[in-house]
């Protein structure tokens, strides 16, 4: 149905904008390598026929009229910013399928009910200022002026930033849309895991967005010689710190659906012959159900006060952040599997343990989301792939899903 070439030459193109020596790609926002990604889009978008405009938060958008043009609009997209040193499929994919689907149906001279919009999101991954999803913040109208003072590492704000961009801060509320504006927004994406491929299926269908948990654990003990202290009288944090790491582990497998993660550790003082006087590390933890997550960090936290009175070391844990789970809307799902059905493929659900911007969408709108499989489920890295074929797949289920959100009731 789409046209598998053009998709991809488009891909590989993009790709080109930000490339790095190692071959990995650094588009951050309101750079100008953004920059020059929106205008190759922009001159996609109008390839296919589409309004294009910004809004106030820097959203790129174009447009394809419905036969109802005050009908809600079905919005469609993704994101073209990057990690620093990402890939070429995260974001762009999801963008650049959305291009072609509706390029694809000015050329067949498909009309549709509602009109449809291709948005590519301002600023998703949150790389250079640590702080994310400005766009679709902005188009669900939960972005406020005082957010905008998070500085990127040279201290430049993203109020600076957006001014530097052309756009003014104070005027972020034009971007938000009303409710009942748009009737569904939906995201082609690659998995960034690696259910899909175990499954050998080149597709899947997004039941929610896992909910997520930041902690950090602070693990306090005795700075001693490594030497002269006895084994049975330490009151070494690193080793507590260990116990409650596979205490992490335990508890998120019983589960058979979190996922808890390590990724950050620091030990004080750092001599290679001093017992450590504090360990600090961190704690990522996610389920689509809130309640599973939550007991579940309540018994690990729970485990590691025993672990701290035990060793005879303090523990103490301050959450950072916490994001409810969303859960896809039958409306999309439903949409996606007559589309998978009708291209013969899998009918095959999963979820996304990633964050997306359909998270803030949520209050606007149904969101849905639709996978597409990463070879060895890799993602943020310049190994980052997804087939030609599966590429093509993908934004073929897109288009049908899109075409029956965009013309039933």
């Amino acid at each position: 149905m789409i046209n598998e070439d053009r998709l991809w030459n488009r891909l590989l193109e993009l790709g080109n904008i930000g490339k790095q020596p190692s071959g990995g790609i650094t588009r951050l926002s309101f750079t100008k390598e953004e920059r020059a990604a929106k205008e190759k889009v922009a001159s996609y978008m109008k390839e296919a026929g589409l309004a294009v405009y910004e809004d106030a938060v820097g959203n790129l958008i174009g447009r394809k009229e419905g036969k109802e043009k005050d009908a809600p609009v079905v919005l469609v997209g993704s994101h073209i910013d990057s990690v620093y040193n990402g890939g070429m499929f995260d974001g762009p994919l999801g963008v650049l399928a959305a291009v072609e689907v509706l390029q694809t149906m000015n050329e067949l001279g498909v009309e549709t009910t509602h009109p449809i919009e291709v948005v590519a999101f301002t600023d998703e991954e949150g790389a250079r200022f640590s702080y994310g999803m400005l766009g679709s913040r902005g188009m669900a109208g939960t972005l406020s002026e005082e957010e905008l003072v998070h500085q990127d590492k040279h201290g430049v704000s993203i109020a600076d930033a957006m001014k530097e961009a052309g756009l003014n801060p104070s005027e972020i509320a034009k971007a938000a849309r009303r409710k009942g504006s748009v009737k569904a927004y939906v995201e082609l994406h690659i998995e960034q895991g690696r259910v899909l491929e175990e499954a050998n299926l080149p597709v899947g269908i997004v039941t929610g967005i896992a909910g997520l948990v930041w902690a950090k654990f602070t693990i306090e003990g005795k700075a001693e010689h490594a030497g002269a202290t006895p084994m049975p009288i330490r009151r070494d944090p690193l080793v507590a710190a260990a116990q409650i790491i596979q205490v992490i582990e335990q508890e998120a497998k019983k589960t058979g659906t979190t996922v808890g993660t390590v990724g950050q550790m620091q030990v004080f003082p750092g001599g290679i012959n001093v017992i450590p006087e504090r360990v600090e590390f961190s704690l990522d933890l996610r389920d689509l159900d809130a309640a599973v997550r939550d007991n579940v960090l309540q018994s690990i936290i729970e485990r590691a006060q025993q672990i701290g009175n035990e060793r005879n070391v303090k523990v103490t844990v301050e959450l950072l952040q916490e994001m409810p789970p969303v859960l896809c809307s039958e409306l999309v799902q439903n949409a996606a599997k007559e589309a998978c059905q009708k291209l013969g493929f899998d009918v095959f659900t999963l979820p996304s343990g990633a964050s997306h911007d359909g998270v803030q969408l949520a209050g606007l709108c149904p969101i849905g989301m639709i996978f597409v499989r990463s070879k060895d489920g890799v993602s943020h890295s310049p190994e980052e792939w997804s087939s030609k074929e599966d590429c093509a797949a993908g934004a073929n289920v897109l288009y049908h899903t899109v075409l029956c959100l965009a013309t039933k009731e």
